[in-house]
């Protein structure tokens, strides 16, 4: 606060921040169970969140840039949120399933976002999905400027045909995921070569691919599998993608700090691989690196050295991992086509075991991690359920039976009493039942004299 003419006035810095604060927020929409009957007019951009989801309040200043951002480029996206905690019923229609969720929301489809939450990976995603499934370049220029501007995009060539439209249904289902074009024969430069016409090519890694029918199998499967390139930087969110591929993926597990010629070295042979051996290899596996060891070693449940170079199964959770270093291309050769072949030792799995296995190590883990963040809140969410079951159990094991009860009425005999007792006892069955009258008798009168001489 300063003070001026003696009134008292707000730092304009403070001012500022606040009000940007509220342009900001004023870009991204506050949704209740109304916008189920607006939502037909426009496009939306919805996070479906929780108010006690950590990962839903990491999302928030992200959310509010992605909401500013659109606004400001003149993008149709209107962009929202919406608590499905409050709203849980419309949540459930748009099968919402976890927070948070990003759905974006075009006419009767919804395309789920499954990507890295960032914000330039959020608004590409919705400028792509937004705009047209599949976007005609009328010009050579325009050509070579979507070839600069994207790193995998995929291309119709020819005139109407059954093939267009079979690709115009797969373009709509895999948007979400890349880009989908279509040209005439003579915007399309001279070194990009044809077979035939129309063709599908794939334009990635410096070259192109064309999609044939009876080696690729359906246009579907071949667009899945080629959305990537053939090398590239792998971390969780991309690992769950190449998931869908149903490719092996191949990973150098590095750690530039640790030791940066070897991290090197590894890549180099990776990356020539997934170059040089394209057609032996393409359709089976999925090449890159990943930074650090962490993910790995959750993957595996064990400890993955650095660096070094592991496969990936992630539709059964199997892994693959050499007997040696691997230094020589011949070496790295040789073991993926072990793999390939089904010779190379596969660990892990989803039997029995390794599920049981899996839900001990994230039971620790979880238990792990709670501990590091906050000691004392641990302490009392498993220390107190635990010291309840411990009392139980003290309370069960030294609770008194029957058979003690008769022992404690017994404790004011001696020895030789109980023996006399079962001596008597035993005497008695012996006897029968008119030995026994007249053993009472004797002691009648035993008892009548012991009276008379008192």
């Amino acid at each position: 606060m300063v003070k001026v003419n003696g009134m008292k006035s707000w730092n304009c810095g403070v001012i500022t921040t606040v009000l940007l604060s509220s342009v900001v927020f004023a870009f991204v929409e506050d949704l209740d169970d109304t916008f189920k009957d607006k939502r037909m007019d426009d496009v939306w951009l919805v996070d479906f969140f929780a108010p006690w989801c950590g990962y839903c309040k990491k999302l928030e200043p992200i959310w509010y840039e992605v909401g500013a951002e659109l606004k400001n480029s003149g993008s149709p996206v209107r962009v929202g949120k919406m608590d499905a905690t409050a709203y849980s019923g419309m949540a459930s229609e748009f099968g919402v399933r976890g927070y948070p969720t990003i759905k974006l929301l075009k006419g009767e489809l919804a395309y789920n976002y499954k990507g890295p939450r960032t914000k330039d990976d959020i608004i590409e995603f919705a400028n792509r999905v937004a705009g047209p499934t599949v976007r005609s370049l009328p010009s050579r220029q325009m050509f070579e400027h979507v070839l600069k501007r994207h790193n995998v995009l995929f291309m119709y060539i020819g005139g109407e045909s059954p093939l267009k439209e079979h690709y115009i249904d797969v373009a709509s289902e895999l948007i979400v995921y890349t880009y989908f074009f279509s040209a005439s024969e003579d915007i399309i430069p001279e070194y990009v070569m044809m077979s035939e016409l129309p063709s599908v090519i794939v334009f990635k890694d410096g070259t192109h691919f064309t999609y044939d029918e009876y080696e690729d199998g359906s246009l579907a499967s071949w667009v899945n599998r080629e959305r990537f390139q053939s090398y590239l930087q792998i971390d969780g969110f991309t690992l769950y993608e190449l998931g869908e591929t149903g490719k092996l993926v191949a990973i150098a597990v590095i750690d530039d700090k640790i030791s940066p010629e070897k991290s090197l070295r590894l890549k180099t042979l990776i990356q020539r691989v997934s170059r040089e051996y394209r057609d032996d290899f393409y359709r089976d596996f999925q090449f890159g690196h990943m930074d650090g060891n962490d993910y790995i070693n959750s993957f595996i449940m064990g400890e993955v050295a650095v660096p070094s170079f592991v496969v990936l199964n992630t539709s059964n959770e199997q892994y693959f991992l050499p007997s040696e270093p691997i230094e020589r291309l011949e070496q790295l050769i040789t073991f993926i086509k072990s793999v390939l072949e089904g010779t190379a030792q596969a660990y892990g799995g989803d039997g029995f075991f390794q599920r049981l296995k899996r839900v001990v190590y994230d039971a620790r883990s979880t238990i792990m991690s709670v501990f590091r963040s906050s000691p004392v809140l641990a302490c009392f969410l498993f220390g107190l359920p635990l010291g309840v079951i411990s009392l139980m159990c003290y309370g069960i094991c030294t609770a008194e039976s029957d058979d003690d009860t008769d022992l404690i009425k017994r404790e004011g005999q001696t020895d030789e009493d109980e023996e006399e007792i079962d001596v008597r006892h035993m005497a008695a069955q012996l006897k029968g039942p008119r030995e026994d009258d007249e053993v009472e008798k004797e002691q009648v009168e035993k008892s009548e004299a012991d009276k008379k001489l008192d």
